[in-house]
């Protein structure tokens, strides 16, 4: 694959080790983040750090962005005030991967306008927890048109192990927060029944093994225990520090119930889990690894 010049904006807990892997790969990477420390911790591991987005996105072929949420996407991307937004910075023709996790909506507003300029516009989405962005055996949902997907699918393989193209603009948002959903709900049962056995007097590594092994096996049980010391490399045997926060399956949570309402779809088990997760983050664990809702459920927290 050819190299690249790509500009890479948001470098948290994923979007650093995307753009890592891109780096690694051989691509020309310029990046930017509005924290200097995460500026300067990408930077002491060999990436190329722009003073500004704006700076960063300078003869991009290519410009990724993975930020907090809708309103960050947004404010970035599209004008606002007197200020004309990145996507009058780039040249027609450039392609603009989304890889935040935010409003099919949004995701819509500004694919529109990134395709009146003239430049290629996807929502791509990312499963998979910060292991899987160092490791890059992410899964992309991708919205788009199918030739842009094509043409950014030697990118995204530098970063990721499964692509699938869900439909139009928005489409890969869309197929991300039916994901988040399912996996809050997952999380919260497989908590639920794990607290039990502890109340039972059961071994809760014993009984991990039994459910994973049986008709209640789910990937919270193969990949992301959330009792702690049960799962080694899982956050719950780190303090559920690191992997995805509370926060941020809360937001996901709101999304979902946002684009259920508009879609007058029935999601009862989803506006449960936004309650607990909404719980769970007031009562001061919002920081924390999404999985620490087990707090909730055995009293600890």
């Amino acid at each position: 694959m050819s190299t690249q010049r790509i500009a890479f904006i948001g470098l948290g807990n994923m979007g650093g080790p995307m753009a890592l892997n891109l780096r690694k790969a051989g691509h020309e990477v310029a990046a930017f983040d509005l924290s200097a420390e995460a500026c300067q911790r990408h930077a002491d591991q060999g990436l190329r750090i722009a003073p500004s987005a704006a700076a960063a996105v300078e003869g991009a072929q290519v410009v990724i962005t993975m930020l907090p949420a809708s309103r960050h996407v947004e404010s970035l991307f599209l004008p606002q005030g007197d200020a004309p937004g990145l996507l009058a910075a780039l040249p027609a023709g450039t392609l603009v991967i989304d890889s935040s996790t935010i409003a099919p909506a949004s995701a819509r507003k500004v694919a529109d306008a990134a395709t009146a300029r003239g430049l290629a516009f996807l929502d791509a989405p990312v499963s998979g927890g910060t292991a899987g962005a160092a490791a890059g055996t992410l899964t992309f949902m991708i919205g788009g048109d199918a030739a842009t997907v094509e043409r950014a699918t030697p990118v995204l393989k530098q970063m990721g192990a499964n692509l699938f193209h869900c439909g139009d603009a928005g489409a890969g948002q869309a197929t991300k927060l039916c994901n988040n959903m399912l996996l809050a709900v997952l999380m919260i049962g497989t908590s639920e029944a794990l607290a039990l056995g502890n109340a039972l007097g059961l071994d809760t590594k014993v009984l991990s093994e039994v459910m994973r092994r049986s008709s209640g096996g789910n990937w919270a049980l193969e990949k992301y225990n959330p009792m702690p010391g049960v799962m080694e490399a899982a956050p719950a045997s780190r303090g559920y520090t690191g992997g995805f926060g509370t926060d941020l399956m809360l937001k996901d949570l709101g999304l979902a119930l946002e684009a259920a309402l508009g879609a007058n779809a029935a999601v009862p088990l989803g506006g449960l889990a936004r309650q607990l997760y909404a719980a769970h983050s007031k009562a001061g664990h919002g920081g924390e690894d999404f999985s620490s809702i087990l707090k909730l459920l055995t009293g600890e927290g």
